[in-house]
């Protein structure tokens, strides 16, 4: 046998003797249960066992119960405040049993409340302090419209226990006020806890979980044997009943509830038919009462609460409308919102900027202004990316501040920001400069500043498609303008000067490899600075043949294993040449890899799959697609459709299989860039060779 351990959740089991305990108590309770229903039913004994079972029997499963509840309390701090008020209370009713066993007078010759009256009466708050404390901890959120359906299904049974079961009760009821009183409070008693029964369930969603539901289950097995008890006296039936062993039932139940395994928050969400089956079943009863109001009269009462059901109802439809309609605003805003800036995100900007494009004019022009940081991605790497998102976080701020207000500040994702406002007020120049200012920050180790490209509307751009492609466009030549200053920069020029004066077409291609490996980086994911860094390798990735004699790269015949074996070494030359900069360390890196092949045969480190650098990886599928289509001293070009077909036949062995399909649906959607015409004729398909 197992149980659960101090501490540990009771679905937790682990080998102690304490289990024997639990097992043996369990048993005994459910097989003493069993035996009472036997003889309730069935007439097991006869009629002269009826002392042992209505007395001891009874009395036993209850204090059985109750220490089952207690034990769990006792060897579990997992809701222990729960199982202690459950247990407490059916300890009071087990008492309460046994002094009514012992001396009958003090309830029945004695005034109201005798002393089994106010042990039994503890039970009452002590089963709504645990149902209290286990809904407690099992739901999230308590919204709103779960409340009210558990007062509508509170009100409708009570409409109904008002219209059917109390009035025969009371009819019943005679003699002093204290007899009274001691005959009502139990109906009514239970009347409450069945509707808090109900409004507990609601609360949950009606999706309790286990113990809860077992819980639920007890007490409502206990009030409703009190009211059937109740009627029946009241009827004239007194006596023996089939529904006696309800009452030993409960008791059981509940004790056997105390060791289900529990299980975590029932409630997460709104969502599921029983919302609306509940509730509806509930105002249906209502309804059904009221129209019994035309063949019988009803109980004033019992027509009162069902007149508040069908209230509840209607109120608890409104109030659904409207969660609907704030979950509905909830998620359009969370759609159209960046999670970290909260800024309006690309969507957004898109809706936007269709409703300005409908507006403006030239005398109410609008601009639209794209930026793009320098050097997040290295504060990112230096500090890390939760420092870094809270730096992305700060400047949105400051964007949005610098932007109001006749803008709006918009992240479209990595460290790209935008801001869409009218230009009536303040110059195109100005709001330029204020976002500038605030996407910029410095400190001790970095730099962070911003390139920025402007379109003004409708003068320059009359739909999105193309303000976009503009303001990119813009946004880039003045990245590249204020980088033109950097040594980096003058050292790639250098060395494209000294490779144009080595072979003269060679730039060229260098030019156009750069171009296509920014269209398919972008596509990939890259940005920022990390796609700048692939660029600046696609254009100096053959830097190293400068090492490479003449008769080598010119050889117009095929090459031997010295000859290639020279060829293999320029990434390794273009590498040592570009690290004399320490700022062209990554690009270094790059150029170094981009001769490797996916399936690890590459050179010269015989790297494979994502073990290479996404950048070498788009660079050296735009390399051998550039390469295939133009002429060699030893070959003259394919088209483009075949040195596709060549590209798919290769992916997953020299060329990684995910950047091949991202090249194969630039080529064909046509969406790249390039910066000239040549490069344009070498990335399209319909690129034919004479």
């Amino acid at each position: 046998m197992f149980v659960a351990s101090r501490g540990a959740p009771p679905g937790r089991l682990v080998s102690n003797p304490r289990g024997l305990v639990v097992g043996v108590v369990r048993g005994v309770a459910v097989f003493g249960l069993c035996a009472y229903a036997a003889h309730s039913l069935l007439g097991l004994g006869g009629r002269g066992m009826d002392g042992l079972f209505e007395d001891w029997v009874f009395n036993g499963l209850l204090l059985a119960s109750s220490a089952l509840c207690l034990l769990r309390a006792a060897w579990s701090t997992l809701e222990r405040g729960a199982w202690s008020a459950l247990g407490v209370g059916l300890g009071c009713w087990a008492l309460g049993e046994v002094i009514f066993t012992l001396d009958p007078s003090q309830v029945t010759a004695a005034p109201f409340p005798g002393t089994s009256d106010f042990l039994w009466l503890i039970f009452y708050p002590a089963a709504f302090l645990t149902l209290g404390l286990l809904v407690r901890a099992r739901v999230r959120e308590f919204y709103p419209s779960l409340w009210l359906d558990g007062a509508v299904g509170a009100l409708a049974l009570a409409a109904l226990a008002s219209q059917f079961v109390l009035p025969t009760i009371a009819t019943g009821t005679g003699g002093s006020l204290s007899n009274v009183v001691g005959d009502l409070i139990y109906p009514l008693g239970d009347l409450l806890l069945i509707g808090f029964v109900v409004a507990v369930l609601a609360i949950t969603g009606w999706r309790p979980g286990r113990v809860l539901a077992t819980v639920a289950v007890g007490l409502a097995l206990s009030a409703v044997a009190d009211g059937l008890s109740l009627y029946a006296s009241a009827t004239g039936h007194s006596g023996a009943s089939v529904f006696d062993s309800l009452w030993p039932a409960s008791a059981v139940v509940l004790g056997w509830a105390a060791w289900q395994p529990a299980r975590p928050s029932a409630v997460i969400g709104l969502h599921g038919r029983r919302l609306l089956v509940f509730p509806v079943g509930f105002a249906v009863a209502a309804l059904g009462l009221l129209v019994l109001q035309s063949v019988d009269p009803l109980d004033g009462a019992a027509y009162v609460l069902a007149v508040l059901t069908i209230a509840g109802a209607i109120a608890r439809m409104g109030l659904t409308f409207t969660e609907n309609l704030a979950l509905v605003d909830r998620s359009r805003h969370e759609a159209l919102t960046d999670a970290l800036t909260d800024l309006g995100n690309r969507r957004r900007l898109l809706l936007a900027l269709e409703d300005v494009l409908q507006s403006a004019s030239v005398r109410a022009p609008w601009a639209l202004l794209l930026f793009d940081l320098n050097g997040f991605k290295r504060y990112n790497d230096t500090f890390g990316h939760p420092v870094g998102d809270a730096l992305l976080a700060r400047l949105g701020a400051k964007l949005a501040e610098a932007a109001a207000p006749d803008g709006q500040a918009y992240r479209l994702g990595g460290d790209e920001f935008c801001v869409l406002t009218r230009v009536d007020q303040r110059s195109p120049e100005a709001v330029s400069a204020a976002a500038v200012c605030a996407l910029s920050e410095h400190g001790r180790g970095f730099d962070i500043s911003t390139a920025h490209g402007c379109v003004l509307l409708p003068t320059e751009a009359q739909d999105s498609s193309t303000a976009l492609q503009l303001a990119d466009e813009r946004l880039y030549a003045d990245k590249r303008s204020r980088q033109s200053s950097n040594a980096p920069d003058q050292l790639r020029d250098v060395l494209l000067q000294v490779m144009a004066e080595r072979q003269p077409e060679l730039p060229e291609h260098l030019h156009e490899v750069a171009v296509i490996a920014r269209s398919v980086g972008r596509q990939l994911g890259l940005e920022g600075e990390e796609l700048e860094i692939m660029i600046r390798a696609a254009e100096l990735h053959d830097v190293g043949k400068v090492a490479v004699p003449d008769a080598i790269l010119q050889k117009p015949s095929a090459l031997d294993a010295a000859e290639r074996a020279i060829i293999e070494r320029h990434s390794e030359v273009g590498e040592r040449i570009l690290a004399v900069a320490p700022a062209m360390g990554p690009v270094a890196r790059l150029v170094r890899a981009s001769h490797e092949r996916y399936d690890g045969f590459g050179y010269p480190d015989r790297r494979e799959a994502k073990d290479i650098p996404l950048g070498a990886r788009i660079i050296a599928v735009c390399d051998a697609f550039h390469a295939m289509t133009s002429d060699r001293p030893y070959s003259r070009g394919m088209d483009a459709a075949d040195a596709v077909a060549e590209l798919r036949h290769h992916a997953g062995a020299q060329f990684d299989p995910d950047v091949v399909e991202v090249f194969c649906a630039e080529l064909a959607g046509g969406r790249p860039s390039p910066a000239s015409a040549a490069t344009a004729a070498h990335f399209s398909p319909q690129r034919e060779r004479a």
